[in-house]
């Protein structure tokens, strides 16, 4: 009857994908259907550790979030744990052998989101390491299914793709982050003065996390390619989209790619694997 534990845990984090990420859903649903329950079981553990730090501020956030750590941790060690979310993750690090390392990394960044950070260069490399380039090694473990020279060969590849992810999210969310949490990220920046230079050099270097994750992209098992590729079209839509708006306007809404648009993405690049 484990196997019905285990397949229920699973399905518990694809539900909170779908909940959160109608994005990150589409890409998942057209990687090969083998590690569609893998990465969303990743997603499920990344989420709610995000949602402790972001979201709950009625309770203890340190608590909640040293609990989710010490959990974390018990059930990888013990192989189980009656959180679905945590045994859903423990089953595929256990599987797919993904490094503590980077799961340190993971809570270690969710944990400087605990308290405003004035962030200099060393802190933003450091936060972006940590709550989304490590999020692409653990799916790159996944995707290469043990293939150690593989995972080598293109992990930074997938640290450029996370990377890129992050800091596109991170200029869409400058107002909420700014206003509702008292973070700013970029170093160096001002919300207040938040210029149109300022926004040019941040663009410029997202955008050579862009060309370098796709070259990446492009040597990933066939399996794979086709999910991430489109996760990397919507997020380079979500891109120029942002860089087609002004610094004032970013400051004050939040820039978005709307349903119908994913929609055609996901059409359209469907329809370029096919023919390739």
């Amino acid at each position: 009857m484990i196997q019905l534990f285990n397949q229920t845990a699973l399905e518990c984090s694809k539900l909170i994908t779908e909940r959160y990420s109608t994005s990150f859903t589409l890409g998942i649903k057209t990687l090969d259907a083998k590690f569609h329950l893998p990465i969303y079981a990743i997603y499920g553990f990344v989420r709610c550790a995000d949602e402790i730090v972001d979201t709950f501020h009625d309770h203890d956030k340190k608590f909640l979030l040293d609990k989710f750590r010490y959990d974390t941790y018990e059930a990888i060690e013990q192989k189980i744990s009656l959180n679905p979310v945590l045994h859903a993750f423990q089953l595929v690090v256990n599987e797919y052998q993904i490094e503590r390392d980077l799961i340190d990394a993971f809570l270690h960044s969710m944990e400087m989101d605990l308290a405003p950070l004035d962030y200099n260069r060393n802190l933003y490399d450091e936060y972006i390491y940590g709550s989304a380039e490590v999020v692409g090694l653990m799916c790159l473990r996944v995707f290469c299914e043990g293939d150690v020279k593989m995972f080598d060969h293109l992990k930074e590849g997938a640290r450029r793709l996370g990377a890129a992810f992050q800091k596109v999210n991170f200029l869409r969310d400058l107002k909420s982050d700014y206003i509702e949490r008292g973070r700013v990220y970029f170093p160096e920046v001002d919300f207040q003065l938040f210029s149109k230079e300022a926004k040019r050099k941040i663009e410029a270097d997202i955008q050579a996390d862009f060309d370098a994750a796709n070259v990446a992209i492009q040597q990933l098992p066939k399996s794979a390619r086709m999910g991430v590729y489109l996760a990397y079209v919507y997020y380079l839509k979500l891109f120029t989209k942002i860089k087609e708006t002004s610094a004032n306007r970013i400051q004050e809404e939040r820039i978005r790619v709307p349903d119908f648009q994913k929609m055609a993405l996901l059409a359209k690049t469907y329809l370029q694997f096919r023919l390739s």
